[in-house]
């Protein structure tokens, strides 16, 4: 049954379940039983996954079940046990070589009692990364070109040679000149046999093709010793001999050009229980026959990511196991079951399917690598652990079982303080409901859960939370308490403490009585709602009536209503100390603004000077009848009787404000007419080619332009300029900002050139507050004329502005950046020039235009704005010089582009994450470029890389252009993503290639 929530009697639901009744022992703790943890009989242990490590905890297991390498390793002499004396007991054992760390953990897997075990230190001596997946098949060459080495100073030569006599076979390479007939043969050693599977369904298929002859022509003839001539000849591998362990290697891992990544052939490959490898041996001599004795599986259709498994053969009793790090699975009927490792989803719908075997026969799309040994009649021999090690084997075990006793007993301990706790609560809880006219408490629902809940101890009780303004219980928070017995609560403060208690007299009256009235008035609002909904449908004649806003007419009963809840969260706990929510201060005082610039009853029709408003259109005449029952919920709402005059304020500066856009369509229209040229930007000069015909120009502030652009255009929507405002190009000092070099290249966005006969006329129709000149003084020819303004440039202030733009470029925040992806050429060289490839800016202007006056930009005097407008205009130039000039051009957005937000401490790498998400083109497929510069230094920061704010990245899909390759069409392969910064030459950097 359900708890009612609102019913402070009902205690059922509430988590009484759980102790009502015989309860199971182990739902008193949450320890688990270590004897799970403990090694069943005849089952082998299994090695910790540190991350990603199962490739390594294949190898391992594999090699432990090699029976003789796994004596040859016993046989190893330890630092420890030639010293003499032993290990201390005192301190831990720390194998000092990798064959130490090896024979430590093959007597571990042997002997221990755990279910599994650590091999944290084996992998640390290797100097591997737990985090990162390598390339299974490089470790393994890699670890036993390693284990050879160290092997080979031993004394014993079963040990010295076991690597040799285990895993090492010879080929040879043979080339025959067709010519003379001449044999070149080059003899090589090889551990495993690499195999091309991709066109092949079987094994006998690849290594057939392993051996295959190969023929030397043209371009790639021979050089024949004997002919002294480069000759037509054939090469192909000739098997001399093989070793007693042969190691297949499925060449599933291969280089994919396109990509230029690795990738994996999940295509399946056919394979025998049995292998005969006589007819592949150049001497026949001999017996080949194999066993399968391991299988290595890769789960996963990426080269990147998956996870690795072994199926391995233990030699002693002929019975399959699933090696899966700490979990080992016994196959049932000494049979190899691939399993559900053949059943993985391949990333596209041409989906292979699964070719039948025969008996003895297996097939696989994931066996990366196949372990055959040589069939021999006789008994594998039993390996027993050396005395040295059994012994550190027993004292992990030691460990263990001393371990297990000690989680044992937390149960035990955990079992008894459960019981007691469970008899204590079966007791409390028959006595929890309050009888009929005895006293009783109010506890909250909230903590009587947690009590009944064993896995969060009670905290001692709290019902600050529970208090009205008045310190006594809230109404509205019964429906959260619970009414209990005055013996219970008792009990429950002597216990877990806290407060205050709340018994019978705690319920605030006070609330009570103020919530029954607002209830009252709730229920009348519906009824005058009806009321005033039906007066408002009679036609009120003549002058008998009042003023009301439509708007206000719309939402009088939600205003009503606000006001009664309003009323009502007064009634409720304020933010102060008695119920111990308080709020930020900010945030309150905040919400109190917000609440008062919301229109209160009736003020829609106010004018700014408190009267009448002149507009009909949004307001109109109800009968005094109604007009009194508004009142009674707004008696402070405006009153405007039905023959009350519009307020003459407004019909002054209505009549005013149409002359004014009279006045300015007439200054528009004169502007416009005065400076043609200036308005279509046509017939402009450049600094770059001066003009011949004038020795002297004059500079304006393109912002100036650009808004008295705007009000042409826009008349009646847009303030006139007045002032030129050529302040905001000077330093405080009055001098130039820019050199002259600086305005023909990246400054010259900034400024507009005049010409004197236009000069002319702007000193007519603006205020001028600073000249600014440019003079040339002819030379002998163009190069050498000479340049000069007026004012003259200031070099502090200049430098000052440019180290202030550099170091503020550098050091951005979440500022806009655009990556631009390029399909072809073409649209390299659009990018070139964005000016032919841009929308339409007259959009934009209007979009800007249409914005209302006070999100306009206020750094010009406008018309009408009085002195406060002219002191507003100067503090917005000053911080405009401050900021540095103000740049009015903006960034056209294109197609193909998407805008970023990035900071100047962000790596390029962590941007190539934010262009995947915006354009599915993985990190590694992207080739960046800003300005012709390519970005390629992955951990860079963009303020070093020169990517400043507005910047244009391009991502390019032409190989070996400016940027990236087309998203790869395979998104399961998206796992190469994680790839980004993994080694592509396997262990290059880790300590395994140092040993």
């Amino acid at each position: 049954r359900r708890n009612c929530r609102g019913n402070p009697n009902c205690l059922v639901g509430i988590g009484e379940h759980a102790w009502l009744g015989e309860i199971d022992e182990n739902t008193f703790h949450n320890i688990d039983d270590p004897n799970c943890e403990r090694r069943k009989k005849n089952a082998f242990v299994g090695l910790t996954n540190l991350g990603a490590t199962c490739y390594v905890n294949t190898f391992l297991q594999m090699w432990f079940l090699n029976l003789e390498l796994r004596q040859a390793l016993y046989l190893c002499p330890s630092s420890e046990d030639a010293a003499g004396g032993g290990i201390p007991k005192d301190r831990d054992y720390e194998p000092q070589t990798i064959c130490e760390h090896l024979q430590y953990l093959f007597a571990l897997l042997q002997n221990s009692k755990r279910r599994y075990i650590d091999p944290s230190g084996f992998v640390k001596a290797l100097g591997l990364d737990t985090g990162q997946q390598q390339d299974a098949q490089e470790f393994s060459k890699l670890f036993m070109s390693l284990l050879e080495d160290t092997l080979s100073k031993q004394k014993n030569p079963d040990v010295r040679n076991i690597v040799q006599k285990q895993f090492c076979g010879e080929y040879a390479y043979v080339t025959v000149c067709n010519q003379c007939g001449r044999e070149s043969k080059l003899v090589s050693k090889f551990y495993e046999l690499e195999l091309n599977i991709q066109g092949h369904k079987q094994l006998t298929d690849c290594i057939t093709e392993f051996l295959k002859e190969e023929k030397l022509e043209g371009d790639n003839r021979y050089f024949c010793e004997t002919c002294q001539s480069k000759q037509n000849a054939t090469r192909k591998i000739r098997l001399l001999s093989l070793p007693c362990t042969l190691n297949l290697q499925l060449m599933r891992f291969v280089f994919d050009r396109q990509t230029g990544h690795k990738k994996k052939l999940n295509t399946y490959i056919g394979f025998s229980e049995l292998l005969d490898m006589e007819p592949f041996m150049e001497q026949k001599n001999g017996v080949y026959v194999y066993e399968l004795s391991a299988v290595l599986i890769h789960r996963g259709v990426s080269a990147y990511s998956g996870h690795y498994i072994a199926h391995v053969k233990d030699p002693q009793t002929g019975e399959w196991y699933k090696f899966n790090d700490e979990d080992i699975e016994k196959m049932e009927g000494k049979k190899l079951q691939l399993g559900i490792e053949e059943d993985l989803a391949e990333p596209s719908k041409s989906q292979s399917r699964k070719p039948k075997c025969g008996k003895g026969t297996h097939c696989s799309r994931n066996a990366y690598m196949l372990v055959y040994r040589l069939q021999t009649r006789e008994k594998a021999p039993a390996v027993q652990v050396p005395a040295f090690l059994q012994e550190l084997v027993e004292r992990d075990n030691c460990k263990f079982e001393e371990w297990c006793n000690e989680m044992a007993e937390m149960r035990k301990q955990s079992v008894a303080r459960g019981k007691i706790k469970h008899e204590e609560v079966k007791e409390l809880y028959k006595r929890l409901p309050a009888e009929a006219g005895s006293a009783y408490d109010f506890i909250s629902l909230e903590w009587l859960q947690k009590w009944l809940d064993e896995s969060t101890p009670p905290k001692p009780i709290d019902n600050t939370a529970c208090l009205c303004s008045h310190g006594k219980l809230h109404p509205d928070k019964i429906s959260i308490m619970k009414r209990i017995s005055e013996y219970v609560a008792d009990f429950f403060y002597r216990r877990y403490g806290g407060g205050p208690r709340l018994n019978v007299k705690a319920l605030c009256k006070d609330c009570v009585v103020e919530r029954c009235r607002i209830l009252r008035l709730k229920n009348q609002l519906n009824e005058d709602y009806k009321t005033v909904t039906n007066l408002l449908k009679i036609t009120v004649k003549g002058n008998d009536g009042f003023w009301v806003g439509k708007a206000s007419l719309r939402s009088w009963r939600q205003l009503a209503l606000e006001q009664l809840n309003e009323q009502d969260e007064d009634a409720e706990p304020s933010n102060g100390k008695v119920n111990g929510n308080a709020q930020n201060k900010d945030e309150s005082n905040e919400e109190k603004r917000e609440e008062e610039e919301e229109l209160n009853f009736n003020e829609d029709i106010v004018c700014p000077h408190g009267d009448l408003c002149i507009s009909e259109n949004e307001r109109r005449v109800v009968s005094k009848e109604a007009w009194r029952k508004l009142k009674q919920y707004f008696p402070k709402a405006p009153e405007f009787p039905s023959n009350k005059e519009c307020c003459s304020q407004c019909k002054i500066l209505e009549r005013e404000g149409e002359e004014n856009e009279a006045l300015h369509k007439m200054m528009a229209t004169e502007q416009k007419t005065s400076l043609q040229n200036l308005f279509h930007d046509k017939c402009r000069p450049c600094l770059g080619s001066w003009p011949q015909e004038t020795d002297e120009l004059y500079i304006v502030s393109q912002f100036f332009v650009e808004e008295w652009r705007k009000f042409v255009r826009r008349p009646t929507r847009c303030s006139p300029v007045s002032s030129v405002g050529n302040s905001a190009l000077l330093c405080p000092h009055g001098g130039l900002m820019f050199t002259y070099a600086s305005m023909t290249k990246e400054d010259s966005k900034l400024i507009a050139l005049i010409w004197p006969s236009e000069w002319e006329r702007i000193q007519k129709l603006f205020v001028v507050d600073h000249v600014i000149k440019i003079t040339r003084t002819p030379g002998a020819d163009a190069e050498s004329a000479l340049y000069a303004s007026e004012p003259e440039l200031c070099p502090e202030c200049r430098e000052g502005l440019l180290c202030q733009q550099q170091r503020d470029l550098r050091e951005y925040t979440q500022a806009t950046i655009y990556i631009h992806k390029v399909v072809d050429n073409k649209k390299v060289m659009k990018d070139a020039a964005p000016e032919l490839n841009v929308s339409s800016s007259e959009a934009e202007e209007e979009r800007e235009e249409n914005k209302p006056e006070g999100e306009q930009d206020p750094d010009f005097n406008q018309a009408n704005g009085g002195a406060k407008r002219q002191k507003t205009s100067h503090q917005s130039y000053v911080a405009y010089q401050k900021q540095g000039i103000r740049r009015s051009t903006r960034h056209r957005k294109v197609r193909g582009e998407k805008a970023l937000l990035v900071s100047a401490n962000q790596t390029l790498k962590e941007l190539k994450i934010q262009i995947m998400h915006a354009f599915s083109v993985a990190p590694f497929d992207q080739n960046l470029s800003i300005d012709g510069k390519i970005l390629s230094d992955d951990t860079a920061t963009l303020g070093s890389l020169g990517v400043i704010p507005e910047s244009v990245i391009l991502l390019n899909s032409c190989p070996r252009l400016l940027i990236a390759d087309e998203p790869i069409a395979d998104y399961a392969a998206m796992d190469d993503v994680m790839q980004v910064c993994m080694p592509e030459e396997g262990f290059k950097g880790t300590g395994l290639l140092g040993h």
